[in-house]
């Protein structure tokens, strides 16, 4: 350590209080986190890109500073989900300050980084008063049944009005609309539930109709449409 001049002919003066970093919520405990394996915790959080076309969602579940789960989704850039590929290798079994430190590839992967990190040592996690956290596989039962994200996707212009093209039932056929050609309900194929039909060798369009269902009041529209179509 290399001290200036004017520091070295200081006289010492004795600190008083210790003042210990506050305790944070961790998995149902209150921890003065003071290295990475103070922290544990899951949670989720979002980053987005420089020229801001595309976004991520990170999910990570974190165990004595250790990343031990990761969850990439990614929505708006084809190489964003490239980088989400990657990222997936490289942040499970690091500790989250060597995670903040390393080069994911993608602006919206590291600003999502960022987010999570900054919640998780302020003891903000999704998990902070769960008795023990969260098990390493719960960001995959966050997915659900057919382990696909949820996506929300609508089209709409002023001349021609809105388009439902996928919700978090699924990837949508048909919109419904009333007399005055309003949407009051629509059908949908989940995405997830077909493929695992059609994995356990149903024919594909039967596959199909089983994983179909509808939303509102479908059945009582004067009008069906294929959103991507029509």
């Amino acid at each position: 350590m290399i001290y200036s001049e004017e520091v070295e002919h200081m006289c010492k003066v004795a600190k008083g209080a210790k003042h210990d970093p506050a305790p944070i919520p961790e998995e149902g405990k209150w921890v003065k986190a003071k290295e990475v394996k103070d922290i544990s915790g899951l949670t989720h959080g979002i980053g987005w890109c420089a020229p801001q076309q595309g976004a991520c969602k990170l999910t990570l579940n974190i165990k004595e500073g250790i990343i031990q789960e990761a969850l990439i989704e990614t929505i708006g850039c084809s190489g964003m989900t490239h980088s989400a590929a990657m990222a997936g290798e490289i942040l499970v079994g690091k500790t989250i300050l060597e995670a903040l430190n390393t080069d994911l590839v993608c602006d919206a992967i590291n600003t999502a980084m960022r987010e999570l990190f900054l919640q998780i040592v302020y003891g903000r996690s999704q998990s902070a008063f769960s008795e023990g956290g969260l098990p390493v596989g719960a960001g995959l039962e966050d997915l659900g049944k057919g382990h696909r994200s949820q996506v929300g996707t609508i089209y709409s212009t002023n001349i021609k009005g809105p388009r439902y093209l996928e919700l978090a039932e699924g990837y949508i056929t048909e919109i419904g609309l009333d007399k005055n050609d309003e949407i009051i309900g629509y059908k949908y194929v989940n995405l997830g539930k077909m493929m695992e039909n059609i994995k356990k060798g149903i024919e594909p369009m039967e596959a199909i109709e089983k994983a179909s269902g509808q939303y509102g009041r479908f059945d009582e529209a004067v009008k069906k449409i294929d959103p991507r179509k029509e």
